[in-house]
């Protein structure tokens, strides 16, 4: 910086008034206003400035914001140091300000105050201008926060490098006092520049690195807040405001310019609603509470640091059941919508002849449902259409899936297409996660579920319940996991694991409901049987209303109905259990027992009490909802006390007497529980009184005694406060939430010490707080705090004792979920036209009026009863044949239903049904194509019946439905032709052939003992007025062969054009014509050879050539 001359004595002499010293400016008050012309120049005037010197005029251009307004730094340099050695200072500073003026060159700081002080008659020593200039300094600080104008200006870029690197030289040379690093200034730290987190901030971020697919709830004060990306999330999904700011948590260079997060926030009474919202949406929802409360907080060494906040509870579709009422879209109450179970599912998949091909794997699989703690795991090959695992799928019907290592193409593409859209078969989108397996994952699973049972063999778990009791004496805990094949041990292993994350782990120690999904005390319902047959979902709108679980669905209670799905899905092949079953269903229909007293129970049965048992078992019930479910228990207990054994239960079959003669057991432990609690603070989920005086811990009585004797002393205070202030007596009063505050009025406040805090008033009162209440206040809310934590570990210890009699009350409560089962099939079978079956032990289907049961339900006219007659050793296959429409379809859907409602144990909709047991129904119907594997009509078609040839047995009923028509006619007759001869007399199965081919009737011939017999739908044809033939379905069944389809007339009902309708008619007669000629023209050519040879073979053409015609 150059030197600059001092301004002349004209120009000094313009001034009004001596300027005052630095001292009495900071002490004195603000000043006048000044004209605007003394401050700062119109940027029209600045955009030229000229520098006089003596060497003569030079001009410098600047931008006028770059080069004139001040930067954060250069606020204590005055304009002439900038911008260069020599200006005429009254243009731009009043001899006022001049006084003021400062550089970190010394010469010029000498030059301009000299001259302020030669026309003041001021002279200042080196130690005052050393004074003044510090004071300055404090001066620009305190003008020089982060919200003044400069520091915006720099962060958005309107200060130049050239300002930036004269104030940076400037600030070297200035003895600065110490700033916080944040205040850092130069081009060097706007460069290093990193947004400053708070420390909740820096919590939610630490969290976040943990858990990066998780969308995080923070408990922020009265409110819960999502931060970031998870904001913008839950704004979309809740219909909530996001308040704008960084997305982003990886501090990306886009976002540098922002200072804070995204957030939205959700009251803290709401949390459970919005939390199931996101969860039903598909999302793994994590809820960070604060780990330490205010009173506590206060009197520990960490009080003056932020509140330590963790991961508290971890939610996703299957491990969500912190509330009693399931999440949206898991029952069918709405239209459109599927049932679901709730299940994750692990798979893991190998290839049995190594890494070769994919068309044959062995896949495991392990489910659970952590809501009823169900497990069923399985190992099987599968083909490369994958339908044993869709099977598998489809009756499980899981919520979410976890993968273990790579699979194959067809199994990834299986899975993403039974699971991935919001119209799926599941009813919803399941979530998919996927976790590493590494090549010793084998026997890592296998040390890991060792030690996981092992430890609760020893007692020394975390949990030690009563099933886990009664396996260990049993000697079956260990031995049942470890029968478990590599692959379910596998999948077990990496189950477990997720669950942990949950806190769900315990699940597992269940093991007394493990199943495996391929016993075969079970009916076989593959995937095909399970779609066309509308076991669980009707096929127009994927909805359960017109499927067979809707038609036999009478029951009352949550858990009854979960027990009704997995008879329907799961029908009986134990001809024992199957009678016991009907039985006690006809003993309920009849009005045997006291089958009101069971009706009335289940009508006052509250609540979901097999998911309420397993929250108990998981510690995450409430104290209303575990009163509920306990004086529940002991209202089913006290209704059959009398009965002491099964003899006296009062009924005749012997499911419904060991049901019943079940439900008093628990009577005991449950009055035990009650007369523990206090009824009227459990309702209102009083955690401080829910025990009774007498049961209540140690703890609890000492914090309890802590707080009376507190509160004992501050009562005590009211004399000392009365004596202090001189009055005869002072009381308390509560205002605001804020209590023991001293209310006097404000004439009175002359003998108020002044060590009493006032709190609040008005115009005519005043409210104190002593010293020794402020005390006295702070050592109650520790003893609170301390109180609180005391009644939750009781709490948790009372619901850990319950756990440990879980399978007690589970029986209890699988029992009444079959009492609510029977009384529904009992329901059912009480409705007109339903007939008990009969069961035998020779292989056959014999129905006698057989019917629809869910079209007859939903159709307002009466369906046309038909019968079914087939048997292994007589006819056991029919050829049926008909027009289009004419109800081939249902007649054989029909009869598969009626098969496997008897199998479940209903009634049936046929006046007479005697049936020999059917180890598994298998259907082949529809035409579709699978774009998901690339699969074609006809390869879909063919796929799925060759999976049945394989599977198919003697016992099995077998559905073919127009095999053979996705391709060419000559080749769908051949394949059709073959596959129902194989069946016929290879596999031997009960077979229902539905085709369009009238030349396969001549197969029947074929077979003089009658295994195959050939039916048609029966249907009348009359001209109309027009001459058109007019045709009737009677959906009657009738013996021999129906030869034409009469496609024209569905045509006609399609509601096609009539001229189209008109072309479309002369073509068929066209091609009927010519197709007789060509066959009289091969008779014709037939009987020639005939007379000329003779042989028994063009005898035979002959005769079959005849037929066809």
């Amino acid at each position: 910086m150059g030197s600059q001359k001092p301004p002349a004595p004209s120009q000094q002499s313009s001034q009004k008034k001596q300027q005052q010293s630095i001292s009495s400016f900071f002490g004195a008050p603000k000043p006048p206003k000044r004209p605007l012309d003394d401050i700062e120049q119109p940027p029209a005037k600045r955009q030229e400035i000229e520098h006089l010197t003596s060497d003569g005029p030079t001009i410098e251009r600047r931008n006028s914001v770059q080069s004139l307004e001040p930067s954060a730094p250069s606020r204590r340099a005055p304009l002439a140091a900038i911008a260069g050695p020599s200006r005429d200072s009254s243009k731009t500073t009043g001899a006022r300000t001049s006084k003021y003026l400062f550089s970190s060159s010394s010469s010029s700081h000498i030059d301009v105050g000299a001259a302020a002080s030669e026309d003041l008659g001021l002279d200042d020593d080196d130690q005052t201008r050393e004074v003044k200039k510090r004071l300055h300094q404090k001066f620009v600080k305190k003008l020089g926060r982060p919200d003044s104008m400069a520091d915006i200006k720099r962060r958005n870029r309107l200060i130049t490098e050239e300002t930036e690197d004269l104030e940076g030289a400037e600030e070297e040379e200035e003895e600065i006092e110490p700033e916080p690093a944040s205040k850092s200034k130069g081009k060097k730290g706007t460069a290093a520049k990193k947004t400053k987190l708070t420390p909740l901030e820096k919590q939610v971020l630490d969290i976040k690195h943990k858990h990066p697919d998780t969308l995080l709830v923070v408990e922020v004060g009265y409110k819960f807040r999502f931060f970031g990306e998870d904001a913008r999330i839950a704004a979309k999904e809740l219909s909530i405001v996001c308040i704008p700011g960084k997305f982003r948590f990886d501090e990306h260079p886009s976002e540098a310019h922002i200072d804070r997060f995204a957030s939205a926030s959700v009251p803290v009474h709401r949390l459970n609603v919005h939390v199931k919202r996101l969860v039903s949406a598909g999302y793994k929802v994590g809820v960070v509470r604060q780990l330490e409360t205010a009173a506590l907080k206060a009197a520990g060494t960490n009080r003056n640091t932020t509140f330590e906040r963790g991961l508290t509870n971890l939610y996703t579709k299957g491990t969500y059941i912190d509330d009693q009422e399931p999440l949206d879209g898991t029952t069918a109450d709405g239209p459109g919508v599927a049932p679901a179970t709730g299940h994750l599912l692990c798979l893991t998949e190998t290839r049995p002849r190594g890494w070769g091909s994919d068309e044959k794997v062995q896949i495991g699989l392990v489910a659970v449902q952590p809501s009823t703690g169900d497990f069923i795991y399985d190992d099987f090959e599968d083909g490369w259409m994958r339908s044993e695992l869709e099977t598998r799928l489809l009756h499980i019907a899981p919520c979410e899936f976890l993968i273990v290592g790579e699979v194959s193409k067809a199994t990834e593409k299986l899975v993403q297409h039974l699971s991935g859209s919001k119209t799926n078969v599941f009813g919803d989108k399941a979530r998919l996660e996927r976790v590493e397996k590494p090549k010793t994952m084998a026997a890592e699973s296998y040390s890991h579920i060792t030690t996981f049972y092992a430890t609760k063999t020893r007692g020394d778990g975390p949990a030690t319940g009563s099933q886990v009791e009664a396996s260990q004496e049993t000697g079956t805990l260990l031995d049942k996991i470890h029968k478990l094949s590599e692959n379910a041990t596998i999948c077990l292993s990496a189950m477990i694991t997720h669950l942990t994350e949950y806190g769900l782990q315990h699940v597992f120690d269940l093991t007394k409901y493990f199943q495996s999904f391929s016993a075969r005390s079970h009916m076989l319902l593959n995937g095909n049987t399970l779609t066309s047959l509308e076991i669980y979902r009707n096929q127009t709108d994927n909805s359960e209303r017109g499927s067979l679980f809707w038609t036999l669905d009478r029951t009352v209670t949550r858990f009854g109905q979960r027990l009704l799905r997995k008879w329907v899905g799961r029908p009986l092949l134990d001809k024992g259990r199957l009678d016991e079953r009907v039985a006690a269903v006809e003993e309920l229909k009849d009005g045997g027992g006291d089958v009101d007293r069971i009706k009335n129970l289940l009508r006052k049965t509250r609540g979901d009490l097999e998911r309420s048992l397993i929250r108990i078992y998981y510690q995450k019930c409430t104290r209303p909802e575990l009163l509920g479910v306990l004086q529940t228990l002991q209202g089913i207990a006290r209704e059959y006390a009398h009965v002491t054994s099964p003899a006296n239960a009062g009924f005749e079959s012997g499911m419904l007497r060991e049901s019943v003669a079940a439900l008093p057991k628990i009577g005991e432990d449950v009055v035990g529980y009650l007369e523990r609690i206090n009824a009227e603070a459990a309702k209102a989920d009083d955690k401080f009184g829910f025990f009774r005086e007498g049961d209540e811990t140690e703890e609890i009585t000492d914090r309890k005694m802590g707080i009376v004797a507190v509160e004992h002393d501050l009562q005590e205070f009211r004399a000392v406060a009365a004596q202090k202030l001189g009055r005869k007596k002072v009381d308390y009063v509560t205002v605001a939430g804020v209590d023991f505050l001293i209310e006097l009025e404000n004439s009175q406040l002359k003998n108020v010490p002044a060590s009493w805090a006032k709190i609040s008033g008005t115009k005519k009162m005043s409210r104190y707080h002593a010293p020794e209440v402020v005390k006295l206040i702070r050592e109650r809310d520790q003893h609170k705090e301390a109180l609180s934590n005391a009644c939750d570990e009781a709490f948790g210890g009372l619901l850990e004792e319950i756990g440990g009699r879980y399978q007690g009350f589970r029986d209890c409560v699988s029992s009444l979920a079959t009492l609510d089962c029977l009384c529904s099939l009992a329901e059912v079978a009480g409705q007109p036209g339903y007939g008990k079956p009969e069961f035998v032990e020779e292989i056959g289907v014999h129905i006698e009026g057989g019917r629809h049961p869910m079209v007859e339900q939903l159709l307002m006219e009466s369906f046309v009863p038909n019968d079914v007659r087939l048997e292994s050793e007589g006819t056991r296959a029919l050829l049926v044949t008909g027009p289009n429409m004419g109800g081939k379809s249902s007649y054989v859907r029909a009869v598969a239903l009626v098969v496997i409602m008897a199998q479940i144990g209903s009634y049936v909709p046929a006046d007479r049904a005697r049936l020999g047991l059917v180890d598994a129904v298998f259907t082949r119907m529809g035409a579709n194509d699978n774009m998901m594997k690339g699969e074609s009509t006809f390869m879909v078609e063919l796929s799925e019946t060759g999976d049945i040839l394989k599977q198919a047995g003697a016992r099995s009923l077998v559905i073919l439905d127009e095999l053979g028509r996705g391709t060419s006619t000559h080749d769908g007759v051949a394949i059709a032709q073959a596959v129902l001869r194989h069946a016929v007399e290879e596999l031997k199965c009960l077979t229902l052939f539905i085709t369009h081919y009238q030349s396969l009737a001549r197969i029947a011939e074929q077979f003089p003992g009658g295994e195959l017999k050939n039916v048609h739908m029966k249907f009348t044809e009359q001209a109309n007025g027009q001459g058109e033939p007019d045709v009737t379905f009677l959906y009657e069944v009738g013996e021999g062969v129906a030869h034409r389809s009469y496609g024209l007339n569905v045509a006609k009902l399609a509601g096609l054009p009539k001229s189209l309708l008109d072309e479309a008619g002369r073509r068929s007669s066209q091609m009927e014509g010519v197709e007789a000629t060509r066959r009289l023209t091969y008779l014709a050519k037939s009987t020639r050879r005939l007379l000329q040879d003779g042989q028994v073979d063009d005898m035979e053409k002959l005769v079959a050539a005849i037929d066809q015609l």
